[in-house]
């Protein structure tokens, strides 16, 4: 991953003190953007924010896609 980029951590997640890991499996495109990102474990009020973070991250360009897979953490603060 060449660009990284940190979730919002939702509100209610927070105000409920909700943390955890979100699996995440990344198809990433040969010129490292992600083509598409699912769920594959933690807890529900935490995955879209772990989603729509691994869409914005960026992958160092490959001769071809390929699947990634992330575990992105949240800590309550």
């Amino acid at each position: 991953m060449v660009t990284k980029i940190t979730p919002n951590y939702p509100g209610l997640a927070r105000t409920m003190k909700i943390s955890g890991t979100v699996r995440i499996e990344a198809v990433v495109a040969p010129d490292g953007t992600v083509k598409s990102a699912s769920v594959t474990g933690g807890h529900p009020l935490l995955g879209q924010a772990a989603v729509d973070a691994i869409r914005r991250s960026k992958w160092e360009p490959s001769p071809r896609e390929t699947r990634e897979l992330i575990a992105v953490r949240f800590h309550p603060e």
